[in-house]
């Protein structure tokens, strides 16, 4: 599950109470995510057992969010995993995964938490227009290699010309 919208941890958590996933990889963990608190604690007060909690707590990316947890899926040995994020995140979150997983033979398949946002509508108020036009920015971003903080910094700058 990645860090950054209300909503994936319990996204999350539907699907390996499910039965699809044995274990949960908590991206960047620490970030607050509900009134429960962090990731973790969610993940814990829904109902999730310590032992099944894999975590990570240094991505600042979506793009570091990919490197980190393969990282720990290779040394786990795991052959196929889940992506969780939230739905208005996912084309670029399947762009960056695919490419940083392409050579690691994980298999993946991607799940979006509902958000509130609506594709078809995305003009129709300005939280929705700002979150697709900071996704489009940031993929474009992203496709010429800027990732991280320093992407991060370019893009408040680029939002603030449209305040």
């Amino acid at each position: 599950m990645l860090s950054g919208g209300v909503g994936r941890v319990e996204k999350g958590v539907e699907l390996y109470v499910a039965g699809y996933a044995p274990h949960i990889l908590l991206s960047n963990s620490k970030e607050s995510s509900s009134t429960t608190g962090d990731m973790y604690q969610t993940a814990i007060a829904l109902g999730i057992p310590r032992h099944v909690i894999f975590t990570e707590n240094e991505a600042q990316s979506t793009y570091q969010n990919a490197e980190y947890s393969l990282s720990i899926m290779k040394k786990q040995s795991y052959k196929s995993a889940i992506v969780v994020s939230s739905d208005f995140h996912m084309r670029r979150v399947k762009l960056l995964f695919d490419r940083i997983y392409k050579k690691s033979d994980i298999e993946l398949s991607y799940v979006g938490s509902a958000s509130g946002y609506n594709a078809k509508s995305w003009w129709s108020n300005r939280k929705s227009r700002v979150t697709t036009l900071n996704e489009y920015i940031k993929i474009i971003g992203n496709a010429f290699g800027y990732n991280g903080s320093e992407a991060k910094s370019t893009l408040n700058q680029i939002n603030s010309w449209f305040d």
